[in-house]
């Protein structure tokens, strides 16, 4: 089970009431959701691996040199020669070091990589990874992972931990006409706000779609808008060759990154034992962590 753990703590943050803080005062409810998704999980799709991948750079400069648009509204300060300071709620900002402290007691592996982001990590571990692999985010991009060949599916948050979507193969092409293999080439023409990527103009879901199911992929659609006598019309040939510059680029910024060197760690889950289990009993009072810290104590014991 492969976690897109910002995506997760930031459900979790607000999906959870910002009423609950520790004694000091300090909020707690990112860490305590997390804990209850981790717990759950784990129990309902029977994990005995687990990463939380990690955003190392969650705006990496390659990606923004290519598409300068790419997630700039979110930047909250920029610094230069480094990672900008994503836009994050002060009341989260403080619970981070507390997630990763939790996580490391739990004996959960944070994996992320220097210049890439979760989903760069994501992509990297899914493909070569040797068992079925689930992968969990809120993230549609990740949907080009999907192989059930491979035994990759997406397990998708976006509609909350009560309503999960478990993306296969057919579910891809269900919701969007198009196979996993085809879904970055989607998403490049169709474009998306929350990212900052304009996408072809004029080109929404409908037509993407169709073009892919006649052209096979975005090499084959703008070759057909390059060649006169193939059966394009001229609106969308004018659309595609309007955009050329764009696409030039696009696919390298939305295709995830499936060849990062992550080096070696133990991603298999264990019952919690020894200090660490007092630790983490201690931190549940200390922090005001409620049954979620005995929660995921029980769903990891269930593996021994």
């Amino acid at each position: 089970m492969l976690l897109d753990t910002a995506s997760l703590y930031f459900r979790a943050f607000y999906g959870v009431p910002d009423s609950i803080t520790a004694p000091d005062g300090t909020p707690v409810n990112a860490v305590r959701g997390l804990l209850d998704m981790i717990a759950r999980l784990v129990t309902d799709f029977e994990a005995t691996h687990l990463v939380a991948c990690w955003d190392d750079d969650w705006r990496p400069a390659w990606r923004v040199e290519l598409i300068p648009s790419y997630k700039a509204h979110r930047v909250e300060r920029a610094v230069p020669g480094g990672v900008d300071v994503e836009e994050t709620p002060a009341g989260l900002i403080v619970q981070i070091p507390r997630i990763r402290e939790v996580l490391g007691l739990l004996g959960i592996a944070v994996v992320g990589a220097p210049e890439h982001e979760a989903d760069d990590v994501i992509g990297t571990l899914a493909t070569g990874a040797t068992m079925p692999v689930d992968v969990v985010t809120g993230d549609r991009d990740l949907f080009q992972l999907v192989d059930d060949d491979a035994s990759v599916r997406v397990i998708y948050t976006a509609r909350g931990m009560s309503k999960l979507e478990v993306l296969t193969d057919a579910s891809v092409v269900a919701k969007y006409g198009v196979l996993p293999e085809q879904y970055a080439d989607f998403a490049v023409m169709r474009g998306d706000s929350s990212d900052g990527l304009p996408g072809v103009a004029g080109v929404g879901e409908k037509t993407a779609a169709s073009l892919l199911q006649e052209f096979v992929d975005l090499d084959g659609i703008r070759a057909a808008a390059a060649d006169a006598s193939a059966p394009m019309s001229a609106s969308v040939r004018a659309k595609f060759t309007a955009a050329a510059d764009y696409l030039d680029v696009a696919p390298t910024v939305v295709e995830v990154v499936r060849d990062l060197d992550l080096g070696e760690f133990d991603s298999r889950l264990r019952p919690v034992t020894g200090v660490r289990r007092e630790a983490l009993e201690e931190l549940a009072t200390e922090w005001n962590l409620g049954g979620a810290v005995s929660r995921v104590l029980t769903a990891l014991d269930a593996l021994a």
